[in-house]
């Protein structure tokens, strides 16, 4: 699927849904999510990696949950948090529900807001970012699907 470029003459944007990640501003392009959810009751997967908290039918589709926190190696969720919500993606035949702690606004970002990753970034973070974009006062790092739900990516960054 690519993404929605809106072209305004000179000017280019691009929608990305935000979302929150411990502390942290992450966006997916709008045209990357099949849906948004909250978290029903899973079922654990034995033998997996840390990062996949289970399944779970969702309208009859096996949707396999993965937890944001674990992917990018932030803390665990705080026990008194609410419930995670998850952000539901369709890649390479397989349903996953990407669990993150909130899911906030679509924001339509100019390009001029964006910037390549920082040499600085978090490799795990790098390995699986589109780059970061320049907020009022704050970054939010565009997060690439395909890369994140590629398990032998970011194995030997972890």
């Amino acid at each position: 699927m690519s993404a929605k470029v809106v072209s305004m003459g000179e000017a280019v944007e691009r929608e990305f849904v935000s979302m929150r990640i411990a502390d942290q501003l992450f966006g997916v392009e709008v045209s990357e999510i099949r849906e948004v959810f909250q978290l029903g009751a899973t079922s654990p997967v034995p033998l997996t990696r840390p990062e996949i908290t289970g399944m779970l039918n969702l309208r009859g589709r096996i949707v396999t949950t993965v937890c944001a926190r674990r992917r990018l190696g932030l803390p665990p969720r705080p026990a008194e948090a609410p419930r995670p919500m998850a952000v539901g993606f369709d890649k390479n035949g397989e349903s996953y529900g990407l669990l993150v702690d909130s899911v906030e606004e679509v924001l339509r970002l100019p390009a001029s807001a964006y910037e390549a990753a920082p040499v600085n970034l978090d490799p795990r973070w790098a390995s699986v970012s589109l780059g970061v974009y320049r907020l009022d006062g704050r970054l939010l790092v565009a997060l690439d699907v395909e890369r994140l739900l590629d398990f032998g990516q970011t194995a030997a960054a972890a």
